[in-house]
């Protein structure tokens, strides 16, 4: 009798702050999947400025999932496709919350899709009450002293007040 092999995702992005259509997006994946990868991109496609560096937002994300084991999150530069092919990840999921996101996203997939054929693209939306997120606005309502503790988990709001105090 042979076993199946487990179903790896990965989900890439900035995650500049992570926030919760980030985490409704990570969690809902796990029904379909065995283990989901969240992965920083070092490298980003879109020129944006960082609140966080890196090693910061990796550790919001460890904190942020620390009670699912079946997520794993790691930073990653280079190609998405060959960090896939790394992770043993037959599949990237991405997030769209407006249809102003499926066009970049689109052309990405397709792109990744002619370097990699085996790897299958999905797309999820998140809970109607977060579809108008991003961490971006996030980020900008934090700076400017906005509450945005109905956005983003504890202990990114708390890194948030401290960054922009």
């Amino acid at each position: 009798m042979t076993q199946a092999r487990p179903l790896i995702a990965l989900y890439p992005g900035s995650f500049d702050p992570v926030t919760l259509g980030h985490e409704d997006i990570a969690r809902r994946t796990l029904r379909v999947v065995d283990q989901l990868v969240v992965g920083i991109a070092e490298t980003s496609s879109q020129a944006k400025t960082p609140a966080f560096s890196v090693e910061e937002r990796l550790e919001l994300l460890r904190e942020v999932f620390r009670d699912e084991p079946r997520i794993e999150c790691e930073a990653f530069s280079g190609l998405l496709v060959d960090y896939a092919r790394q992770k043993g990840a037959g599949l990237v999921v991405r997030g769209l919350r407006a249809v102003s996101d499926f066009e970049y996203e689109f052309q990405m997939a397709q792109m990744n899709r002619e370097l990699s054929p085996g790897l299958e693209f999905v797309f999820l939306t998140p809970d109607a009450h977060l579809s108008f997120l991003s961490a971006s606005i996030v980020k900008e309502v934090a700076r400017l002293g906005g509450d945005v503790s109905s956005f983003v988990s504890a202990p990114v709001l708390r890194r948030l007040k401290e960054r922009f105090r």
